[in-house]
């Protein structure tokens, strides 16, 4: 695992983006949040520098109704993997609402995604809020079990 990725987001694996539609369907009438990381393309079989989002991360105690989502900000952890965000709007808007545009300050990459939760119903934008291409490849994710693999002596 490398220790800091390249600054440019290349897309979203198709795997990772079935999920997050599938948590926002799920979670509706209320919204949806998480946030997202990233992998170096190169561990994922691409021959190009950049960085693949791969996973969604939820984090514990996270509030939401239908017109919000609030995270527990002292529960988010310091993740170099972390490349933006992603939540849904129920009302199916696919622009950033202004309370969306102040938290868009980590990460590069922001979705939104809106009902009915179907395969076209997500947009990208960037931290400003502009929105961004964000390009779905279909890659082999690693299996969530390396996650811990690794020893003390990989944290020297």
């Amino acid at each position: 695992m490398r220790l800091f990725r390249s600054s440019e987001v290349l897309g979203i694996a198709a795997d990772t983006l079935r999920f997050a539609l599938e948590a926002s369907r799920e979670t509706h009438p209320n919204e949806y949040m998480g946030f997202l990381r990233g992998e170096d393309a190169r561990t994922l079989g691409l021959d190009r520098d950049g960085t693949v989002i791969t996973d969604v991360l939820i984090i514990p105690g996270t509030e939401s109704n239908p017109v919000s989502a609030t995270v527990q900000t002292n529960m988010v952890p310091n993740d170099f993997s972390a490349v933006g965000s992603v939540h849904s709007h129920p009302n199916g808007v696919l622009r950033p609402s202004d309370a969306d545009l102040a938290t868009f300050t980590r990460g590069d990459v922001h979705i939104i995604i809106g009902a009915p939760y179907q395969p076209d119903d997500w947009r990208a934008f960037d931290s400003d809020g502009q929105p961004t291409q964000l390009s779905v490849l279909d890659v082999d994710l690693p299996d969530p079990g390396d996650f811990f693999d690794f020893t003390e002596e990989d944290l020297l």
